[in-house]
């Protein structure tokens, strides 16, 4: 099993003849002041199967930035079939929209990917902070 992509974008989707399209990838977000809010984004995570891999696997995602808990956890599962030796490996994909997540503090948020007894590592999302605008004071 294998990550094959793992990414943070403005939106996402897969079309009918099975390509992921991903717009807006983004690896930071600037904020005037914490804790700041993402109103909205879109995690997209594409796992690769091993050849034996078959039936329902839980998985977790969680975002960490070092504070106590993770500003983001999904937890949830996905069916694998099997496939023949002759056929490209199974792959789950996964375009999720996630709206409303605090981000308490600047600095990285690393997102950890939980699978099959492993842990795996996904992207990293930098938080910054802007400085005032003083045309605002």
């Amino acid at each position: 099993m294998r990550i094959l992509a793992a990414h943070f974008c403005d939106e996402a989707h897969i079309d009918a003849d099975g390509k992921l399209h991903i717009h807006g990838l983004f690896f930071d977000r600037a904020a005037p002041g914490f804790p700041a809010k993402q109103d909205r984004m879109v995690l997209v995570l594409v796992v690769e199967w091993d050849p034996d891999d078959q039936g329902r696997y839980r998985f977790r995602l969680d975002l960490d930035g070092g504070g106590d808990k993770p500003s983001l956890t999904v937890d949830g599962h996905t069916d694998v079939a099997s496939r023949p030796g002759d056929r490209t490996p199974p792959r789950t994909f996964l375009v999720m929209p996630i709206e409303d997540v605090v981000f308490p503090d600047p600095g990285p948020y690393h997102l950890r990917i939980r699978i099959k007894g492993e842990v795996l590592a996904g992207p990293t999302l930098h938080l910054v902070e802007t400085p005032a605008d003083p045309a605002m004071d």
